[in-house]
């Protein structure tokens, strides 16, 4: 940084910083003025200085010219006596023929002898050659002394062939035939060192990494002799004829050119291709093995860069080639095992050791600018898209094959189902279709990925549910074959139903067991969306059940039409309601066997409900009753239904559920005057239900019109002035569909 330039009038101010400064004046001038003498005697100096030595140099540039151009007069003279040395020597013709005849009788000789002495050198190089080859991760000792001799013997071989050029043809065919064994054998060194190239990496791990040495020193040599046969072609290729001429190197030269740099290059790129296709093809039909075995590749790299590269000189850069070399055969290996549509697993299994593999390059301190282009391109994602689309199409794939057989069973009906080790019935779908389940679930956990996991869940969650939809579907139409045409239908509905309401309970608990499972391995992020797929996949499998249970009671209801439809009819006051419930303990008796025993406290709930529900249905609805004879018919059957009902479920329970039952018959044993008092009782309870109850007046033989009309009104009465309404929880009388008079008299006609 410049130092900041100090004003006279601030230098004058340090001096003359008080008053009494003033007196000091002369003294400053005076110490001033020598300075300023001192400085001036040191300038003249300098400047005299400088101008000498610009003379001197000067001087010296001149004479430089002189002599430059000296020398180019001297040189033209020597140019003009060497193109034309007869204006100088008068003899120089002589001499140039008899040290033309000497010259050639010198390379006639030498040629003469090196063609006789050619097979037995060529001999010593086969053996030499041989011993090497056997031994291919041995020291190779013979092979810079092989390349020294083929070196010479191949430059001999030019030149002759060169120097034949103005030749007979038979003279011509006669030396190649003689030099075809030298070529042979050329190529044959050739492919050994090339073959050597392929195999550095093992060459050094064998203790030889000086045969490395020897390979780049020869490749050097190759070089810089095919440097020197390119430099002599373009020479000649200006047209520079007489130039060339006098150089005899460069009338001989004949060399083919090697490349053998590149070529050894070349080769170390094919040998690291093919042992990754070696290795790929070794676990073609095991690509999760081919994967989880590829660590010899960050093996390689290292021994690469300890054992090999400090073979090779700066300038040859052999690191970024084996990394580029590596990184690009493993991009095509890897794209190659992704094209093949491996397995889900090996997907999950892929897009881990990818990751894993940035790391590792990443620790060894690899340029990322040698990791060109990005494994994959860089679309590791694509490959959890790939994943998620094979975990689709496999599960659609097992689960519509499943349910083809399943189904192809199920409406044929042709053996009864299996009994499972509780004797209850029941279909291998639901183990089936876990297994499958889980397999892929275990896949997706491996990835230690939650958002893996439950997109996988997502997926089996939509499987199940379009199971539970055809399973839905199905019993429905099945039911409804069997209602519409049971001679064409075949038997074991009933068992079948059973088998499958038992599956879906299965299935159910398998999901809660995964779903358990699962939780503590995903963050609360995932564990969220897993479970409420899972929930929802248990719901789905219940419903299934509890339509199965609720078929299961149609077709008791089915059977049992013809005695519900005689309810409160002529027939009944002898008893039908026997029948009614002997069809039922026929049934449940197959239920209580092979039912899963949960299925069978919800079937046994449903099915006392919907007998109360037909009893009481068939009640409200029916023409006249004849009393007293109706009543104690009416507990005739509840005492035979409490009956059967109390094998099924605890009597103590069974009293809620009866208790409608009494209440109506209260209502029908009650007197005109004392009605209301039954009325209300029901009415707390159930409600006013007052269509329900003005038909039951209406329907008591013991009441005529007016008795109804004034006993209607008083409740009517009752029920505005108390404001009487529905209860907040609906009960069974909610579930008693009251018929028009239209409807009424078609079923009592068809009766």
């Amino acid at each position: 940084m410049a130092a900041p330039t100090i004003s006279a009038a601030q230098a004058i101010g340090e001096y003359l910083q008080s008053p009494d400064d003033l007196m000091k004046i002369p003294t400053f001038r005076k110490k001033l003025e020598k300075e300023k003498a001192s400085i001036d005697i040191r300038l003249k100096g300098g400047v005299k200085e400088q101008l000498s030595a610009t003379s001197d140099s000067l001087r010296k540039l001149f004479g430089t010219r002189g002599n430059v151009q000296t020398i180019k007069d001297e040189m033209v003279t020597i140019d003009r006596m060497c193109s034309d040395p007869q204006n100088v020597v008068s003899t120089f013709d002589q001499i140039s023929r008899v040290s033309m005849v000497h010259r050639n009788f010198e390379q006639t000789e030498e040629m003469v002898n090196n063609l006789l002495e050619m097979n037995s050198r060529l001999d010593s190089i086969e053996d030499m050659l041989a011993a090497d080859q056997d031994d291919l991760l041995g020291p190779a000792p013979n092979l810079l002394r092989i390349h020294l001799q083929l070196t010479q013997l191949e430059a001999f071989r030019n030149q002759t062939m060169h120097q034949a050029k103005k030749a007979t043809a038979q003279s011509r065919n006669n030396l190649a035939r003689r030099f075809e064994r030298l070529t042979r054998i050329i190529e044959a060194f050739d492919e050994y060192v090339m073959e050597l190239a392929r195999n550095m990496l093992p060459l050094a791990r064998a203790g030889h990494p000086e045969v490395i040495v020897k390979i780049v020193k020869i490749a050097e040599i190759e070089g810089k002799e095919d440097e020197k046969a390119i430099a002599i072609r373009l020479v000649k290729k200006a047209a520079k004829l007489d130039a060339a001429s006098k150089f005899k190197s460069m009338q001989a030269n004949a060399r083919v050119i090697k490349h053998y740099r590149s070529k050894i290059m070349k080769n170390i790129s094919e040998s690291i291709k093919a042992k990754f296709e070696a290795a790929y093809l070794r676990d073609e039909k095991d690509p999760i093995g081919f994967i989880e075995n590829l660590g010899w590749v960050y093996q390689d790299l290292i021994a690469l860069e300890r054992d090999v590269v400090a073979c090779f000189p700066p300038d040859w850069d052999a690191y970024s080639h084996f990394i580029r070399e590596y990184h690009r055969a493993l991009n095509a290996t890897i794209l190659r095992l992704a094209a093949s549509e491996p397995e889900a697993s090996a997907l999950l299994t892929l897009h881990a050791w990818l990751k894993e593999y940035k790391s590792s390059m990443k620790e060894l301190e690899i340029p990322p600018e040698l990791l060109e282009p990005p494994l994959l391109d860089g679309k590791e994602q694509s490959l959890i898209e790939d994943y998620l689309q094979l975990i689709v199409k496999k599960l659609d794939e097992w689960s519509t094959n499943l349910m083809k057989t399943e189904v192809a069973e199920f409406t044929a009906r042709a053996e009864p189902p299996e009994l499972d080790a509780d004797g209850q019935y029941g279909m291998q779908g639901a183990v089936i279709l876990f297994q499958m389940v889980n397999q892929q679930v275990d896949a997706a956990t491996e990835s230690g990925q939650g958002a893996i996991l439950a997109r996988v869940v997502g997926e089996a969650n939509r499987v199940m549910r379009g199971v539970q939809d055809q399973w839905t579907r199905l019993v429905d139409v099945e039911y409804k074959k069997t209602v519409d045409k049971p001679e064409e239908t075949p038997g074991g509905l009933v068992e079948y139903v059973i088998a499958l309401a038992n599956d879906q309970i299965k299935s159910a608990d398998y999901t809660e067991a995964l779903s358990a499972r699962l939780e503590p391995l995903v963050s609360p992020k995932y564990s969220g969306q897993i479970n409420e797929r899972l929930n929802d996949a248990i719901d789905g499998y219940l419903d299934v059940a509890k339509r199965c249970t609720q078929v299961l009671i149609d077709i008791i209801f089915n059977d049992m039409r013809p005695a519900t439809r005689q309810l409160f009819q002529g027939p009944w006051y002898d008893g039908i309601v026997v029948q009614i419930v002997e069809t039922m303990r026929d049934y449940m008796a197959d239920y209580q066997t092979y039912l899963n025993g949960s299925l069978l406290e919800l079937l046994v709930e449903d099915l006392l409900d919907a007998f109360l529900v037909t009893y009481l249905t068939a009640l409200a609805n029916t023409q006249k009753l004849r009393m007293p004879a109706a009543t104690e018919r009416i507990k005739d059957d509840v005492a035979e239904a409490f009956k059967f009902f109390s094998t099924l479920k605890p009597a103590k329970e069974l009293e809620s559920y009866f208790e409608v039952v009494e209440m109506v018959l209260a209502l029908l044993e009650a007197s005109k005057s004392l009605a209301f008092l039954s009325f209300w009782s029901f009415a707390k309870v159930h409600g006013p239900n007052l269509a329900f109850v003005e038909g039951l007046m209406k329907a008591r033989g013991d009441l005529d019109r007016s008795s109804v009309n004034e006993v209607m009104d008083s409740i009517k009465r009752k029920v505005k002035e108390e404001n009487l309404t529905d209860p907040p929880e609906p009960t069974i009388m909610k579930k008693i569909t009251i018929e028009g008079t239209f409807s009424r008299l078609l079923r009592t006609g068809k009766s």
